[in-house]
């Protein structure tokens, strides 16, 4: 058996990795060996390969298959090679069945009250007194036998943009999930389902039911993946950093030891409920009313007791007599179903009916807006968003390359010129270099749907130029008939040495002429010639090549642009050269043109951009492409502003300003970059992860940000994970990228995003407007039937009209407020934060407003409604006596008042014109006016059920001239300034920190530092300080010693945010062994302290080269994660905190 030693995966704490059986099952391989040999990459993969099997042929012996036939059909051994090395079969997780969400729902706080009301309410019942895709995709992991001409497209895996050569003798290791672009092959495959590479990171994501039951019983408690440092040179380790994903599996350790495992376990056996900001508030703030009801109906059962025992038995002076004790019980029981009616009516069960429907009334809309919702949570968090890290291709941008401006017959077009601005000859020379010098696979299409974009087949640069032909209201089809594929002559295809390619084909008259595109840089040197305006040769010296350079090609370049030039060359019949003599054939030609390609700015990604800063949120994109492209395009989108004080680096400068001397990620460096970067180019998924965690964890501000990502690829999981809200992309997303995100965006667009936030607002909106109705309902009913009680021994509003009530102020409010459809204005305010309360002062000053008025209102119409309306009054009427008009009417204008505040309530942060927008929501008026005609209905037909007596048409008209009050009284409190009401109070803020459980706490507990989670409570702000000035101390030895060598590098430094450090951003000193500091805190000294740096190749504003260096250094072996004692060391296997 091969030697395991640099396998990725480990099983701590034994020092000494565990190995299978040598032979698993009869085979030379084990399933461990295998899987770590798919860790590796490229020439360590090869060399891996060579040392433990000889070569793939050795590989297939000892997997018993032959490298030609593959294996035989025999069932045994199949059925054998699946117990042992697992199925093709990634497990999906395990759906709630419908009990466990309905027995999730029943936990809620409100319901819990209202179940034991009913329960109570059920007993007394029984008391009875007297009476599409193009390219293949890898279905496994594997080892090529054979290729021709292999491409393969990973950047769905690993975030690599180009295409990877494959080739037996360079780089043979195929990954499943990734796609073959061109050639073909033959393959050995390695590792299936749960075990392949995309396995490995969709169990990490939470898929893969079986094998995270697997885990629990291995005692496995935590998942890390680790960078695997490959030796590379700094160039191609800035384009590939990502490297190769592996896993590595550990228990967590703890100083508390037994107890630290006891709480574990106790942890594994508690469901992980996710709760959102906005559930969190408002579970809080339904406790605290349901407290409060609950003293208050426990005070008015003792209340109406105490005065019914004393004025009967003491005042009275009766004796209780055992042939009346039915009648006292019929009193007891009536004050008790009082006493529930009050807690009902207190306890706001119609919150969590609220929040459901206005989320999944928001989740059914989003859908329209092209945001398909995966975790209801996430449309209400996305209304918090203070941060959105976004991808640059497809989201930003169109992902279709497009020529934007061209030079041809000495014109720079910074448009697509019309097709009668240019000579006939210069056209036609265009349509015929461009049609016939591309692949004839490479096609635009129409499109699939009606009102989208032409599909683009093939090479995306290709399909750029052949868009240019369209544009020009030409046709490429017509030449490539004319000329088919197998008529042309010759034909020197693309690659990344020559950085051309060139066509020959015959002319009729017997000769050739050679069409070439490529790189400008390069084809121009070869041009000695160009067509002028009139489509006639003029000669083309290097002068005239600097000048074009430096007018036409750096332009373009600043702007962006990806260059290509187009040439041609005719040969007579007598002159044909050596056509193998490529640098011989493609010289001596004649410049047709030069144009400037890229992928351009969707056309509405700008004011989406400028409404999210309006709205107080940040835009940050995050991008594999090269600096000088995304800042370009971060400015076309207005992500960076000229004159702003603003940071675009590349993933490596990243790295370098965040990470210390021992290549450790440190919070408080991280917190002096991420403000103000707006532009990260060259970066991995790694560097994205860092940056939204980084976010996520600073305590800078006020309040902690709230962080929305985009991602498309396999690698991005982890980082869509980690955010706040995750977005994957529906059109160019992995199925990996889909399963960790929230929501996934239909149509790849930024825009999308920007309603999503909208959405998010209006769901936090509309449940304060409900809230605002609600609890002005629940304080006046509440102190209604609490002081009615007490004072008339029975409450005005009886049990059935209470639950009228409830239903007009819960289950119909929570449809009618809830639905209100967003508008833009919601975008020109700042996010609220987690520590907003629900109800503002000014929402406050509206429902103690309302409240004092509706009471005003009852109690006048309670002790004086008899006299004014000239009726019976309906206090200290008998048990059973029938119900009253004077009642009626306490009843009927509490429900006009309810209906008419209903119409206030749409605007909670003091607006006047409260019937703004109110027919965009036709469920609203429904409801209003389907209440109102159910009132009439109860009022005039209710009878005895109902306690209802009916009225006349006048005391309609009162009852319906003091509900239209409530609109005049609403304007009334608008007036009042807020800001003079020093008394009122906030209510329904977030949980503190104190009050955090430590379920709460551990939740997510798989992405932070075991470190980071122990010390959380107070003990994390006491080690920041203490980091704070030993850096301190140390910069101020470094300004004053003289003797530079003396000083000593710290042995360590303690860091609680130590996680992603990784072997490829270790340190060197330079110059001198002074502690690395922070290139933002001393700016102005470096200069003295440093010999001067050579430029920095990020020449952006603000990105200050601090004169330190990176090196790479790769893990040789397993066994080698210990620290060098000499300084400056390399540290090997670092982990990163998933």
């Amino acid at each position: 058996m091969g030697d395991v030693a640099n396998s990725s995966i480990e099983f701590h704490p034994k020092p000494q990795q565990q190995r299978e059986a040598p032979h698993a099952g009869g085979f030379g391989c084990t399933l461990a060996e295998l899987r770590s040999l798919m860790e590796l990459r490229g020439a360590e993969a090869l060399q891996k390969v060579q040392e433990a099997y000889g070569d793939v042929g050795g590989l297939c012996r000892r997997l018993k298959t032959s490298p030609t036939e593959g294996l035989a059909d025999n069932a045994n051994d199949l059925e054998k090679r699946r117990q042992i090395y697992g199925q093709n079969f990634i497990p999906p997780k395990q759906p709630k069945t419908f009990l466990q969400l309905v027995w999730e729902a029943l936990q809620d706080v409100t319901l819990i009250i209202l179940e034991v009301a009913a329960i109570v309410s059920l007993g007394l019942s029984f008391y009875a007194p007297p009476g599409e895709e193009s390219e293949d995709l890898l279905p496994a992991d594997g080892v090529l036998i054979q290729g021709n001409d292999l491409k393969i497209d990973e950047s769905s895996l690993t975030g690599e943009s180009d295409h990877v050569r494959k080739s037996t003798d360079k780089d043979p290791m195929l990954l499943s999930g990734t796609h073959v672009m061109e050639g073909s092959g033959r393959m050995v495959v390695t590792a299936v389902g749960v075990n392949s590479q995309t396995g490995i990171i969709f169990t990490l994501l939470g898929a893969g039911g079986e094998e995270e039951e697997k885990k629990d019983k291995k005692g496995k408690a935590a998942l890390t993946v680790q960078q695997d440092g490959a030796m590379e040179s700094s160039q191609t380790k800035a384009k590939k950093q990502d490297g190769a994903v592996a896993m590595e599996m550990q228990p967590l350790k703890s100083a508390e030891g037994g107890e630290m495992e006891e709480r574990e376990k106790k942890k594994a056996n508690v469901p992980k409920k996710e709760k959102s900001v906005l559930q969190g508030k408002l579970t809080k703030l339904a406790v605290q009313i349901g407290k409060a009801g609950l003293v208050m109906s426990a005070i008015t059962v003792i209340i109406l007791v105490l005065y019914f025992v004393i004025e009967t038995f003491v005042i009275d002076g009766r004796v209780w007599l055992a042939e009346c004790t039915p009648v006292y019980v019929q009193y007891f029981v009536k004050f008790f179903i009082i006493g529930v009616t009050v807690l009902v009516v207190a306890v706001p069960e119609g919150l969590p009916l609220a929040v459901t429907i206005s989320l999944a009334y928001s989740v059914k809309k989003m859908m329209r807006d092209n945001n398909l919702v995966r975790h209801l949570d996430a449309c209400e968090t996305m209304g918090n968003a203070t941060a959105i890290c976004s991808d640059k291709t497809g989201t930003l941008t169109t992902n279709r390359m497009t020529v934007v401006q061209s030079y041809l017959g000495d014109t720079h077009y910074k448009e697509v010129p019309a097709p009668s601005a240019l000579t006939p000859k210069i056209l036609d020379l265009l349509v015929h270099a461009i049609s016939i010098n591309s692949a004839y696979t490479t096609k635009i299409l129409p499109p699939e749907k009606e009102g989208a974009l032409p599909r683009q087949v093939g090479n995306k640069t290709e399909c750029a130029l052949l868009g240019f032909v369209l544009d020009l209201k030409q046709d490429f089809q017509p030449v490539r008939e004319q000329i088919p594929e197998d008529k042309l002559y010759k034909v020197y295809t693309f690659n990344s040495v020559r950085k051309s390619m060139s066509t020959v084909i015959r002319t009729p008259d017997g000769g050739f002429r050679l069409f070439s595109k490529g790189a400008s840089e390069i084809l121009l040197k070869k041009c000695t010639n160009i067509l002028n305006s009139n489509g006639e040769l003029r000669s083309f010296r290097p002068r005239d090549r600097d000048d074009m350079v430096k007018k036409i090609i750096e332009p373009m370049a600043c702007d962006g642009l990806r260059t290509i030039c187009i040439a041609y060359r005719d040969f007579t019949a007598a002159q044909e050269p050596d056509w193998d003599n490529e640098n011989e054939v493609v010289g001596d030609l004649t410049c047709i043109a030069v144009v400037g390609i890229e992928d351009p700015v969707r056309p509405e990604v700008p004011e989406a951009i400028r409404k999210c800063q309006r709205a107080g949120i940040t835009v940050r994109m995050v991008t594999g492409d090269n600096i000088n492209t995304a800042r370009a395009i971060a400015a076309k989108c207005g992500i960076i502003q000229p004159g702003e004080d603003f940071l675009c680096l590349e993933g490596k400068e990243f790295n370098r300003r965040i990470r210390n001397e021992k290549g450790e990620i440190e919070q408080e460096r991280l917190d002096k970059v991420w403000p103000k970067l707006r532009v990260l180019a060259r970066s991995s998924p790694t560097d994205k992860h860092t940056l939204v965690k980084g976010i996520i964890d600073s305590h800078t501000g006020e309040q902690r940000q709230v962080v929305a990502v985009t991602g498309d690829g396999t690698n991005d999981g982890p980082a869509l994970k980690k955010a706040d809200v995750g977005f994957a992309m529906g059109i160019a997303g992995t199925d990996v990228a889909k399963e960790a995100s929230d929501i996934i965006l239909t149509d790849d667009n930024f825009t999308s995003i920007v309603k999503a936030v909208m959405w998010g607002r209006n769901v936090y909106d509309s449940i304060s407007k409900f809230l605002q109705f609600q609890l002005t309902v629940n304080v006046v009913a509440v102190i209604v039937a609490f002081t009615g009680a007490c004072i008339t021994q029975d409450s005005p509003l009886k049990a059935v009209q209470m639950l009228w009530v409830n239903l007009i102020m819960d289950t119909f409010a929570s449809l009618a407020l809830a639905t209100e459809p967003p508008t833009e204005s919601l975008l020109l305010r700042k996010p609220y934060g987690r520590d907003k309360p629900l109800i503002s002062r000014t929402m406050m000053k509206n429902i103690l407003g309302h409240a004092v008025y509706q009471l005003t209102i009852i109690f006048t119409l309670l002790f004086v409604g008899e006299l004014f309306f000239d009726i019976d009054s309906g206090r200290n009427a008998p048990l059973h006596s029938p119900p009253s008009e004077h009642y009626t009417i306490i009843f009927n204008t509490f429900v006009m008042m309810q209906l008419f505040n209903e119409i206030n309530a749409r605007k909670i942060h003091g607006e006047r014109n409260v019937f703004h927008g109110i027919f965009s929501n036709p469920i609203f008026c429904t409801i209003v006016l389907g209440t109102f005609a159910i009132q009439i209905v109860i009022v005039q037909f209710g009878g005895k059920p109902f306690s209802c007596s009916p009225l006349s048409t006048e005391q309609w008209l009162w009852c319906l001239f003091v509900g239209v009050g409530e609109l005049v009284w609403g304007q009334v409190i608008a007036t009042i300034p807020t800001s003079q009401l020093k008394c009122l109070k906030e209510a329904g803020h977030g949980p503190g920190k104190d009050e955090m459980t430590d379920e709460e706490l551990a939740e997510g507990e798989e992405e932070i530092d075991h470190a980071e989670r122990e010390l959380r409570r107070g003990q994390i702000l006491w080690f920041r300080g203490l980091n704070r000035i030993q850096t301190q101390i140390r910069v101020v030895k470094a300004f004053r010693s003289s003797l530079y060598e003396g000083l000593e590098k710290p042995e360590s430094k303690t860091s609680i945010h130590n996680f992603m450090a990784t072997p490829e951003f270790l340190i060197n000193d330079y110059t001198h062994n002074i502690p690395l500091i922070d290139d933002t805190d001393v700016d102005e000294n470096e200069e003295r302290l440093r010999a001067p740096p050579p430029p920095s190749p990020n020449q952006n504003n603000n990105a200050i080269d601090s004169g330190v260096y990176l090196t790479t250094h790769g893990t040789k072996s397993a066994t080698s994660s210990l620290f060098s004692s000499r300084p400056g060391s390399p540290l090997h296997s670092v982990e990163t905190s998933l």
